[in-house]
């Protein structure tokens, strides 16, 4: 429907009709299509930088939309204060540097699980899961979050879910599976999963590193020579090879032996 009246806006808009077709945010008052919103569905969106629309601002954003000479509009108040990190792609340009992941910071993650023991590596990792929790219903006690619960107990469904994964995928440099948190489902178990794919991706680079060939080439800079049949030169033991001489001889007896 309403790719339909943005349609004939700007139809109509070309034949230098009067038309304007406005694309609302959520209002702050509950309507018939926002009253089922819950808490987690409100923080959801102010995550993604759409603010509730105040009667106030309503009016302000109509009589700002009527004065532009545009066939259709999107009336939304942005706060770029509570956007996640990464944020939408759509908002990227208006966020700036300051909520860009720093380069570098999920191979710090990784260097620093290196320098732990088992137990505090699991320890670190539930206090980034927990953090993300947090910050995706909305909470303020990550550490009040049972290690034990159940993701469902917890109020996750299928978008928040998503959304724990990209913001850990963000935090750890990996790509994690959408399923990430149905098939780990409680904070515990995702912990435990994230630090196999990290340690498992350390030793591998660990292990690459040291076998990794250069592009000099390979140069025989000396040659010592000691066979059968008086070879004392790589010359002699070529000519020995390609004529197939008989190197045959008596056991030789200067050895030691």
């Amino acid at each position: 429907a309403n790719h339909f009246l943005d349609t004939l806006a700007t139809h109509r808009h070309t034949e230098g009709l009067p038309a304007q077709s406005i694309g609302w945010g959520y209002w702050q008052q509950d309507t018939g299509m926002t009253g089922h919103l819950t808490d987690t569905d409100r923080n959801r969106l102010m995550r993604v930088g759409m603010s509730p629309i105040t009667d106030e601002q309503g009016l302000e954003l109509l009589d700002a939309a009527l004065a532009t000479p545009r066939p259709h509009l999107i009336a939304v108040p942005i706060s770029t204060r509570g956007l996640g990190v990464p944020p939408p792609p759509l908002l990227r340009s208006l966020v700036g540097g300051a909520h860009r992941p720093r380069a570098g910071s999920s191979a710090s993650l990784a260097d620093h699980l290196g320098t732990l023991t088992p137990d505090q590596q699991q320890e670190h990792l539930l206090d980034l899961v927990r953090s993300g929790i947090a910050a995706v219903l909305g909470r303020t006690d990550p550490d009040g979050i049972g290690a034990d619960r159940q993701f469902n107990e917890l109020g996750f469904d299928s978008l928040t879910a998503i959304e724990l994964r990209n913001r850990l995928a963000a935090a750890t440099g990996r790509r994690l599976p959408a399923t990430l948190v149905f098939d780990h489902p409680t904070p515990q178990a995702l912990a435990q999963e994230l630090r196999r794919t990290l340690l498992d991706t350390l030793a591998s680079t660990s292990v690459s590193a040291r076998t990794t060939a250069t592009d000099e080439p390979i140069a025989i800079v000396g040659m010592g020579c000691r066979y059968p049949g008086g070879v004392t030169t790589p010359q002699q033991l070529w000519e020995l090879v390609t004529q197939e001489h008989d190197a045959i001889g008596e056991f030789p007896t200067n050895r030691g032996w």
